[in-house]
């Protein structure tokens, strides 16, 4: 894992040692979950019996009105939150059964998080920003060196010194896909990547997350209101009031 300190906590290395032969499952089970949120007495049911699987190495796209769920069922299957019912398994794993610090290496080493909010720290440059996940652990000169990489691979060579406050949202959005890519995760969970950017920018980042699908054969989640960005091959689960209407 080049220098991170991830090691056997890993929940894909501990349930995939040999995934070509050894593990026939998918990726991601999900079975029968249910999301209710209560505001009071209120009960809003985010997610409504939803079952799917994603294999692996699939680019997936959860398409749907707003409220339909999408980004509920991403979080879940990134263990940001917990079903009310149902199950998420991940590599034959029950996430719910997982302790907090399982929960936490899985999300730090197994995980690639990309949100349209960017989510970065105003305070740091961008090769800081890329380098969050593993600020505290400390971080080696290999790791500084490899997010310097990720950031001129996203072109972004002449702005690794550059705050949040000077890029673009573009720009910005890129020191996140760096970030995300930094761990080589199996898994990388997108929600409205591109909501918060141009056309053409946008079409620059699936770029990104293609090239990566096609290096490594990542296993991408992306939630979208654009189906531009969906291609030939794309699995696309279609979602309405808590529901998979079709896929």
């Amino acid at each position: 894992m080049n220098g991170f300190d991830c090691g056997q906590t890993r929940l894909w290395n501990a349930y995939d040692p040999q995934p070509s032969t050894l593990n026939p499952q998918p990726v991601i089970a999900i079975t029968n979950v249910t999301k209710i949120h209560r505001r009071g007495e209120t009960e809003i049911h985010a997610l409504r019996g939803v079952s799917c699987e994603l294999a692996k190495g699939t680019f997936t796209f959860l398409v749907g009105p707003s409220g339909s769920g999408k980004s509920t069922l991403l979080y879940l299957v990134g263990a940001l939150d917990e079903p009310t019912g149902g199950e998420v398994r991940v590599e034959g794993r029950r996430l719910s059964e997982l302790s907090a610090s399982e929960r936490d290496a899985y999300r730090r080493c197994d995980v690639g998080f990309i949100f349209q909010s960017f989510n970065l720290l105003s305070n740091l440059d961008a090769t800081d920003n890329v380098l969050v996940p593993f600020l505290p652990r400390g971080i080696s000169d290999v790791q500084r060196h490899k997010a310097r990489e990720l950031l001129q691979r996203v072109g972004l060579a002449g702005r690794t010194d550059h705050r949040p406050g000077q890029l673009s949202g573009g720009e910005q959005q890129r020191v996140a896909i760096a970030r995300a890519l930094l761990k080589e995760p199996k898994l990388v969970l997108a929600d409205e990547p591109t909501g918060e950017l141009d056309s053409q920018t946008g079409a620059e980042v699936f770029g990104y997350l293609r090239e990566l699908h096609r290096e490594r054969q990542t296993t991408i989640v992306v939630v979208t209101h654009d189906e531009r960005y969906i291609r030939d091959g794309d699995r696309v689960l279609r979602m309405r009031d808590g529901r998979i209407e079709a896929s």
